[in-house]
């Protein structure tokens, strides 16, 4: 059995306004229970909640990138994000359970241990924990990067064989992915230097970039846990993944091991 972390970011799951696109969440919904149907264990880590609780409240008093904001938003979001995932994940009779986790729960001691253990026990009855960081009380130095770094140290945690980081790009390529002299990086060795590839530009819907995905990818593939970045908005990504690997879009980070 192999077990995969699956992070999906906010560009995956929003549309062009801003809104949670249900219908691409639905169709990832789809293909993670493909994955669990050809016996892979998966572990999502979900962004979206901030996007969520935003349309929800149209009119508040505060600047967008306000911490009250952030915690406003994410409490009214989460709920909605965690209630759609538990109606789309029913249909295939599989259970979810919310993780809800902060950057100091994973420094050496209990906290880290009972997570674990949390996770461990979910994974070993069928249940498919859905982590996002916990952002009601998360807040500047306290706040992972984003969720490419938390989905990193649950790859870790957890000993993954694969983490996926799903965005709207299909993964690192050697210039402007806008551009047509650019070309898409398909394997990364382990120790090979990227940096003058990546685009410093943050997400438009979330709190990551290209920059974080690079950081989280090289540190986990030392780790000798294999990292793909690929574009959750393809249609059948996961499974296209899978399946025929050599026609698929995306950048592999191939680990040490």
């Amino acid at each position: 059995m192999k077990r995969i972390v699956v992070k999906i970011g906010s560009n995956a799951l929003t549309r062009s306004d801003g809104r949670l696109d249900v219908t691409r969440m639905s169709s990832l919904v789809d293909q993670i229970a493909w994955l669990r149907q050809r016996d892979c264990e998966v572990i999502l880590v979900s962004s979206g909640a901030v996007a969520c609780g935003r349309r929800e409240m149209d009119s508040v008093d505060h600047e967008l990138d306000s911490v009250e904001q952030r915690q406003l938003f994410s409490a009214l979001g989460q709920a909605k994000l965690i209630g759609l995932y538990y109606d789309l994940f029913r249909e295939y009779h599989i259970h979810v359970g919310q993780v809800l986790t902060m950057k100091e729960n994973f420094q050496p001691g209990e906290q880290y241990r009972n997570q674990q253990a949390c996770m461990r026990v979910m994974l070993e009855n069928g249940v498919l924990p859905i982590v996002n960081e916990n952002d009601t009380v998360s807040v500047t130095e306290l706040m992972f990067t984003d969720n490419d770094e938390l989905s990193g140290l649950i790859a870790q945690m957890m000993q993954a064989d694969t983490l996926i980081l799903l965005s709207n790009i299909d993964g690192i390529y050697t210039g402007n992915p806008a551009a047509p002299e650019s070309q898409l990086i398909k394997e990364v060795p382990l120790g090979t230097d990227l940096s003058k590839y990546i685009q410093t530009e943050k997400s438009s819907a979330g709190r990551g970039g290209m920059q974080s995905k690079y950081a989280t990818a090289s540190n986990i593939q030392q780790a000798g846990i294999r990292v793909i970045i690929a574009n959750g908005k393809r249609e059948n990504i996961l499974i296209d993944l899978m399946e025929q690997p050599e026609t698929t879009p995306h950048t592999e980070f191939i680990p040490c091991n």
